[in-house]
């Protein structure tokens, strides 16, 4: 329990905010999604 307690409060301390990467992994993530819904949804239509 004690070791637990430590490493939440050292993880707390360390996060602050977004850090780039955090942005460059939405963003690359959202593109992926973006990008590929509309040939999902085009491949559904023509299967259906």
């Amino acid at each position: 329990m004690n070791s637990r307690n430590e490493a939440v409060s050292h993880y707390d301390a360390g996060e602050q905010g977004f850090t780039t990467a955090d942005i460059l992994w939405s963003v690359g993530i959202w593109s992926v999604i973006l990008t590929l819904s509309p040939v999902i949804v085009f491949y559904m239509l023509l299967v259906a």
